[in-house]
C-alpha cells in the first residue's frame, strides 16, 4: 500500500475517551499509521447518517486508505464484523447497513467477514468493538496483512432499503432527508444528476409544512431567513436557508420524507 492511511467515522463524539482509546490501539499495531478523522458526530445510532457521511467522503482519499466506520447499536450481538474492498480501498464496519451507499455507488466490490480472532485485540468487550476488533482489524490491513487472511467472501452482508428516490405519480418524487449538516441545510436523497429539469423547470419541493418552490444557484440568491432548494457540494438537492437553520423553521429531523414535483410548461 502507499500509505498506512486510516480513517475513522463514527457516533462517538468527542467528550469521551473512546476516539482516542481507537488511535492508541491503532498506532500500537501500526505505528507509522496516519488517521483521519472524517467526523465523531454522527447522531447515536443513526446508521444511515454514518453512511452518508463515509459515502460523500471516501472518493476523496488515496487508494489503499482503510475507513473504519462505527456507528453500531447492535454491538455485543450475533451482527458480524465485514471488511469490505471497493474502489481500490478498504472499509471496515459492523455489517448493520452503514456502507449500503459504498454498495451501491461501486458496484464491484468484495464483502468478507471478519473471523479470524488473531487479528483482534485477545479480550473483546461486548459493548466497544471499536477498540477491540475494527481498530486493530484496521491497523493489521495497512500493515499489509492480506484481506483474505480477515474471512471468507460472504454475500448475504446486510443492505438497508433502497436510498434512491420513489417515483409516485409522473412528474412526482418521493425522497427523504439523509443529513442535517451544521448549518441546519437539509440534504435529501434527490441527486440533481437524476434531476436536471429543476434548473429549468417550476418546482415544488414539500418538507414539512412547506413547500419550497425556488432553485437557487447560491444561498445568496435568496432574502435571508428565506427558503430555497439548491444543489450542494456533493450534488444532492438540499433545503436551504440563507444564514439561517432550515432545520430549524421546519421542525425537520434526518429521515423525514421529502416530496419533489416537477412542473413541465
Amino acid at each position: 500500500m502507499p500509505r498506512a492511511l486510516i480513517t475513522l467515522t463514527t457516533d462517538f463524539g468527542l467528550a469521551d475517551h473512546f476516539v482516542g482509546t481507537m488511535k492508541g490501539v491503532i498506532l500500537g499495531i501500526a505505528p507509522r499509521a496516519t488517521i483521519v478523522d472524517i467526523t465523531h458526530e454522527i447522531a447515536p445510532f443513526q446508521v444511515n447518517e454514518g453512511g452518508f457521511a463515509i459515502a460523500q467522503a471516501y472518493r476523496y482519499f488515496p487508494k489503499g486508505t482503510v475507513h473504519v466506520v462505527v456507528v453500531d447499536p447492535g454491538v455485543g450481538t450475533s451482527r458480524r464484523a465485514v471488511l469490505t474492498e471497493a474502489a481500490g480501498q478498504y472499509f471496515v464496519a459492523p455489517d448493520n447497513g452503514v456502507l449500503t451507499m459504498i454498495y451501491e455507488a461501486e458496484t464491484r466490490h468484495k464483502v468478507r467477514a471478519i473471523t479470524n480472532a488473531k487479528l483482534a485485540l485477545a479480550t473483546i468487550s461486548r459493548t466497544f468493538h471499536g477498540r477491540d476488533v475494527f481498530a486493530p482489524a484496521a491497523a493489521h490491513l495497512v500493515r499489509g496483512v492480506p484481506p483474505a487472511t480477515f474471512g471468507k467472501i460472504i454475500h448475504d452482508y446486510v443492505r438497508l432499503f433502497t436510498l434512491k428516490p420513489t417515483r409516485i405519480a409522473r412528474c412526482v418524487w418521493s425522497g427523504t432527508i439523509l443529513w442535517i449538516d451544521r448549518f441546519g441545510n437539509l440534504i435529501t436523497n434527490l441527486h440533481i444528476d437524476d434531476f436536471p429539469d429543476v434548473k429549468t423547470q417550476s418546482i415544488e419541493l414539500r418538507v414539512g409544512l412547506e413547500k419550497v418552490q425556488h432553485f437557487a444557484r447560491t444561498f445568496s440568491e435568496a432574502e435571508p431567513g428565506a427558503l430555497v432548494a439548491i444543489a450542494g457540494s456533493y450534488g444532492y438537492i438540499e433545503v436551504a436557508a440563507n444564514q439561517a437553520s432550515a432545520a430549524r423553521k421546519l421542525g425537520c429531523d434526518a429521515g423525514s420524507p421529502v416530496e419533489l414535483e416537477i412542473f413541465y410548461d
